[in-house]
């Protein structure tokens, strides 16, 4: 397609039409020019197509979620998930992924920390731009998010995050920097907030001066959804799309702002130009359009199940896996072994993913305690206890327990073509579980208002009280064996947390059953007002009994080994709210430490996405970090613990002792409207490196089923005089069997002339290496690995010129003032501390600068 000719034709109104949103997940087509609509898909998860919040029918492939592929440290590797993930968009009929998301674990209070690499710029830059290369190399573009300082979910839509400019140059500016120039990524999405007083989708100085100017970028910066924003102040600061559609301030309003003369034309034609110019390079201006209807007649959305898929989703999940301590344990040794105790309210459970937009349903699911009968059933016996109950709220009805009317699992479901159950069903359809939720018409000839009738048995496994509960977006009731027991039609309950908000308040019903008697189970639904999201979610809570503790504390002292899966979930760790502590829910660590007593060979397995407190961290004999693992997490966990794979994550954030010491404490998460930024650059391990505070695991600590040397660094000059630095680090593996190491190299500036972190990460190589085989570990150091940024002080010789003589030379004269803010590299000595953590280092060389560097281009 000739764009030039194409935006020559197009009218002020098609263009204005093309920058805002025709529904929640599409673009406006211009059939008369065969531009077509292109279609977007959420994210960092997985492209996960139609299935919003896990609700739908489309499947995806589930990835191990952002800590998980931080943990890797391995970009290469990162890139082949991308390559899978753009196949993944293609089959959804999308090409934008709503990925990656680059903020950084600034506490570990963070709701989203799971979604985002680390605390750390360049780790999080690195893994972003590996995974930007591979999606965009299939026709697929990246929305690197979110822009900028969006580290917090309090208030996450109004709240200013105010950060110095040091602090933003340095370190939260980082990772988009790198995801740009190194990723070349086609797209930005703005942060809801606002930074310093503007909301970013406003913000001239981040969108233009910062992304556009100094770094080259390209591409086209998008909304998130329902962000603020403004028809002119977006406009002119460099924003191109406003979603989801229809459009509020962009659309049709800037055609009247141009009509009125508020706007000039050239700024709506270069936003549509730059759109335009994506979908080109990508080849989406080639897709088959209607000229009728204005749709593409691309495939429909596809759900295929690759192995090839798996394979890689199994590889990257056991590659993040982190080994924080093994006091010779790991990997379980299978000769003799007759007997595990697998204990905890994660190792029956499937969670994989965290909470929000980028919830999946994945193409299938499988807990630890399957993955781990299936491997070892036939030869060791194999006990599970739950220990306590720690959801926050209470799971859907399981798909196991719950069958059609055809005998088949699940819930048949009758839709109808009013409000009031009346007449024939128009449409028919079944659910695997008690989540039963619809982003619109749930099927065809269903209208926007409806009603639906789901109907099942429900067999309880145990005899005793059972609790049932209802979330409603909409009104609904519940029926068992002919009963309300449920009834959000008579007594609606209020509003709720759940689904952004959009759902009621959870209520709930004690329901005496018999195990192995089913009941028949209905559950009647009816728009009611609600008009994004309609539909419930019945959940099942079986009945526990008093003593759940100790039967799990019994079970591991009868077994040779007790694993324990423990953890958070999706409501824990979400987009929408932050953390409230750092301890497990429930009575998770009393769990821990009960049956590490009980039984001094037990192995403590994290599926969190976030830092836990670990106070019984001296009382495991192993602890392995899985993080919310994807679709393999279960069978890659069976990897490790069997030995079969390597766990070969490190720790991309610092696990503290204690939630006080970290460094957002007292700032985070914010107080009437703004959340300071009152550390700094001392985020993560520059804070505790540089104030000498002790942690729980360092970053970049990590354990291997091997040992490793690492020998004396060479540097290619021991001067930086402007051309990069080489450095080339001998690592050999000394150990019985094919492991991974990663080499770190911090540096520490000895005499900066602004305060500086002790020492910063600098570069970093992943090897994996046989036994006995030696090879180097090389990276690079160019300028900004010894560069800081200076705001400057341009005013401060006129301040200075109204000092009396003397007192201007007297004592608190302080230092002298760069005029132009910048790069600088001061003269001196730097250390390169070469090791395997931020607290484990092997070797320490010293490089000089013989006088200053700067300012430097970016």
């Amino acid at each position: 397609m000739d764009l030039e000719k194409a935006l020559a034709e197009l009218t002020l109104d098609e263009k204005a039409h093309l920058t805002a949103g025709a529904d929640m997940w599409s673009t406006h087509a211009i059939a008369r020019l065969d531009l077509p609509s292109i279609r977007v898909t959420d994210g960092p998860n997985g492209a996960r197509g139609s299935s919003l919040l896990g609700v739908g029918d489309a499947t995806a492939v589930c990835v191990p979620c952002g800590s998980a592929l931080g943990a890797t440290w391995n970009p290469s590797l990162i890139e082949r998930i991308g390559v899978m993930l753009g196949q993944e968009a293609r089959t959804k009929a999308c090409r934008v992924l709503l990925a990656p998301t680059i903020n950084l674990h600034r506490s570990p209070l963070g709701g989203r920390n799971f979604e985002c690499y680390s605390e750390d710029p360049l780790l999080s830059g690195k893994i972003a731009a590996g995974f930007v290369r591979g999606v965009q190399s299939e026709g697929v573009a990246t929305t690197a998010k979110h822009f900028v300082a969006n580290d917090a979910e309090h208030e996450r839509n109004t709240i200013d995050s105010v950060v110095d400019a040091r602090t933003l140059r340095e370190i939260y500016l980082v990772p988009f920097e790198l995801a740009v120039k190194e990723g070349g990524t086609l797209g930005i999405m703005t942060a809801y907030n606002r930074l310093n007083g503007t909301f970013c989708s406003e913000d001239a100085w981040l969108l233009t001066r910062v992304l556009r100017d100094e770094w080259g970028f390209e591409g086209f910066v998008l909304t998130d959804w329902f962000s603020v924003g403004s028809t002119l102040d977006s406009a002119r600061a460099g924003l191109d799309l406003q979603m989801p559609g229809p459009g509020r301030f962009f659309g049709a309003a800037l055609a009247e702002a141009v009509r009125a003369g508020e706007l000039d034309e050239s700024i709506v034609t270069d936003q549509v130009a730059r759109m335009l110019g994506v979908w080109k390079r990508l080849g989406a201006l080639d897709d088959a359009i209607d000229s009728v209807r204005g749709s593409r007649q691309e495939q429909a959305e596809r759900s295929i199940d690759l192995p090839t898929h798996r394979e890689l989703a199994r590889e990257v999940a056991t590659d993040s896996m982190v080994l924080l301590k093994n006091e010779e344990l790991l990997p379980l040794a299978t000769a003799g072994l007759r007997r595990i105790a697998l204990i905890g309210p994660n190792a029956d459970r499937c969670h994989i993913m965290g909470g929000g937009s980028a919830t999946l349903r994945a193409h299938y699911e499988v807990t630890p305690l399957e993955a781990l009968r299936k491997r070892l059933g036939e030869t060791v016996e194999i006990t599970h206890e739950r220990g306590c109950w720690t959801e926050k709220s209470v799971p859907p009805l399981h798909a196991d327990s719950l069958m059609k009317p055809d005998a088949s699992t699940g819930l048949e479901i009758a839709f109808f073509g009013n409000v009031d159950w009346q007449g024939e069903p128009v449409h028919l359809g079944s659910n695997r579980n008690g989540q039963i939720l619809f982003f619109g018409p749930p099927g065809e000839g269903v209208p926007q208002d409806f009603s639906f009738r789901a109907v099942g048995t429900f067999t309880p496994t145990e005899s005793g009280v059972h609790t049932f509960t209802l979330i409603q977006a909409g009104l609904a009731r519940v029926q068992i064996d002919g009963d309300i027991v449920l009834d959000g039609i008579e007594s609606p309950p209020g509003p709720g947390s759940a689904f952004f908000g959009m759902g009621s308040r959870e209520i709930e019903a004690a329901v005496e059953l018999l195990a192995g008697r089913p009941v028949e189970l209905s559950i009647d639904f009816t728009c009611g007002s609600a008009r994004l999201l309609r539909g419930v979610v019945v959940g099942h809570r079986p009945p526990l009994p008093e003593d759940m503790m100790q039967r799990a504390v019994a079970a591991a002292a009868a077994a040779d080994v007790a694993v324990l899966v423990v953890g958070t979930n999706g409501d824990w760790e979400t987009e929408g709210r932050d953390r409230e502590s750092m301890q497990l829910p429930g009575e998770q660590d009393e769990l821990i430490r009960r049956v590490c007593a009980a039984n001094p060979r037990s192995v403590v397995c994290v599926n969190t996405g976030s830092p836990v407190a670990m106070d019984w961290c001296d009382q495991a004999a192993a602890i392995l970090q899985i993080w919310f693992g994807g679709q393999e997490m279960a069978d890659a966990l069976v990897d490790v613990l069997l030995g079969s794979a390597e766990p070969g994550g490190r720790l991309p954030t610092t696990l503290p002792l204690r939630e006080e010491h970290n460094p957002a404490f007292g700032n985070f998460a914010g107080e009437n409207s703004e959340l300071r930024y009152g550390e700094g650059l001392l985020v993560g391990y520059r804070w505790y490196s540089t104030r000498e505070l002790p942690v729980r695991f360092p970053f970049g600590h990590g354990l291997s089923y091997s040992t490793f040397e690492i020998g004396i660094p060479r540097l290619s000059a021991d001067a930086y005089c402007g051309d990069p630095i080489s450095v080339a680090v001998p690592v050999t593996n000394t150990g019985l069997r094919r492991g991974c190491e990663v080499v770190q190299c911090y540096v520490a500036p000895k005499h900066p002339s602004l305060f500086r972190p002790s020492f910063e990460l600098r570069a970093f190589a992943k090897l994996w290496l046989d036994p006995g085989e030696t090879s180097d570990a090389t990276f690079e150091l160019g300028p900004r690995a010894f560069a800081h940024w200076d705001p400057a002080d341009p005013g401060y010789e006129l301040v200075r010129a109204r000092l009396f003589a003397m007192a201007a030379m007297g004592p608190g004269a302080g230092s002298a003032r760069r005029p132009e803010q910048g790069w600088y590299i001061d003269a001196g000595s730097y250390e390169l501390r070469v090791g395997r953590s931020s607290a484990d280092i092997s070797h320490i060389c010293v490089v000089s600068v013989p006088e200053e560097i700067g300012p430097i281009g970016a």
